[in-house]
């Protein structure tokens, strides 16, 4: 279908809100959102007006003189979002139908309030500070790479540390959930990867309709869930020292894996929630794409890892800031790994080498053969979840 610039459009019927910048355009039908500009807001009323893409262009021309205005491939831009309903009276292909409600939609508003309100939210920042302040004073409690060595059996200690690691990585997406929820608005929840990392995703996007001062509370709700049991863990450790010993052993796992993936969020080359809530607040949706280009004038190796992004008037100083981060984030991998990661690596395969090549008992080669088979369990889950990006 042709389109000229006597051509007439009926657009889907559109929500559009003020954004910190710009504005987000969202489509009901589909629930796909979109930002765009003023001059785009502009042009889009105009259309919504019975106008015809001269008239507009014209006009936008004299608005916006400093404005490249092209109204033709605007109008190829809005065909190509499936925001076109009619050219000329004659009907385009049918729009994709609404992706539904989406999940968790049984979880009353209510039970998300109850978790995320203007006290509960100020109660987690606290609760952060309360942590930090046990960690200063009481050194002793601060995570060891050892931390998660609990039993003598290497299988043992894995299948304990994943069991945890899953339980508390259900609790920090339940976090974002809940906090979705309290507005009345859907989520789904999915798996992806971080690095070499399995990780469940709560997909957030219909937190667009939201205000921008909104969305940041669901970006931190997860962190929040994490910290308030951060809290209870490092009480009863300070409490009762003598515990159970198996007790002590799970709360200090506990407090490993909240205080890994609390360093991990730091970690801006990958989009975290910290990443989210900075892109959030800037306006700059496009950060870590425009921040890449921006960071291969130095690194090459990152140009085969981006496409062109676009950038609008006063991003750059944000887009250099981010930079930073970047490399900041990079850092702080490789610490996890030097400090961390590496020597829990190299203490568990070497405990399970030697039970394979000189076994006091048969239970200890059984042991390690079953930690191998882990370590094959967690590759496969880590090609499917790659392969399904």
């Amino acid at each position: 279908m042709k389109v000229t610039l006597q051509s007439q459009f009926t657009l889907y019927p559109l929500s559009i809100q003020k954004d910190k910048k710009n504005y987000i355009v969202e489509e009901p039908v589909s629930g796909d959102f979109f930002e765009m500009p003023v001059i785009c807001i502009d042009a889009i009323e105009r259309i919504n007006n019975g106008q015809t893409l001269g008239e507009i262009e014209i006009e936008l021309r004299e608005k916006y003189p400093n404005e490249n205005v092209d109204i033709i491939e605007f109008g190829g831009q809005l065909i190509e979002l499936g925001l076109v309903q009619e050219v000329d009276g004659e009907k385009l292909p049918q729009k994709k139908e609404s992706q539904g409600s989406g999940s968790f939609t049984w979880i009353p508003s209510s039970v998300g309030r109850f978790f995320f309100n203007r006290v509960t939210n100020k109660i987690y920042l606290i609760l952060l500070l309360i942590n930090i302040s046990i960690f200063v004073m009481n050194p002793g409690l601060f995570p060891h790479y050892q931390d998660i060595f609990l039993f003598d059996s290497m299988m043992l200690n894995i299948i304990t540390y994943m069991l945890i690691s899953l339980v508390l990585i259900i609790i920090h997406e339940f976090g974002h959930i809940l906090a979705i929820r309290s507005y009345d608005l859907p989520a789904k929840l999915g798996i992806g990867n971080r690095l070499i990392f399995v990780v469940f995703e709560t997909d957030l996007t219909s937190a667009w309709k939201l205000a921008q001062r909104q969305r940041n509370i669901l970006y931190f709700a997860g962190m929040s869930f994490e910290q308030a049991i951060v809290v209870i863990a490092l009480t009863i450790l300070l409490l009762l020292p003598e515990a159970n010993a198996i007790l002590i052993g799970i709360l200090g796992i506990v407090v490993f894996d909240i205080f890994i993936k609390t360093l991990y969020q730091c970690c801006f080359f990958m989009k975290t929630d910290i990443y989210y809530f900075i892109e959030n607040s800037t306006g700059a949706y496009n950060l870590m794409e425009s921040g890449k280009q921006y960071l291969s004038k130095w690194l090459p190796f990152l140009r085969s890892d981006i496409s062109e992004a676009e950038t609008f008037d006063g991003e750059q100083r944000i887009i250099r800031m981010y930079s930073i981060f970047y490399i900041v984030g990079i850092l702080v991998t490789l610490s996890l790994f030097i400090f961390y990661f590496l020597p829990q690596a190299y203490y568990a395969y070497s405990q399970v080498f030697s039970n394979l090549l000189s076994p006091t008992t048969s239970s200890a080669f059984w042991d390690a053969i079953a930690f191998f088979g882990q370590t094959v369990l967690l590759v496969g889950l880590l090609v499917y979840s790659k392969r399904k990006v």
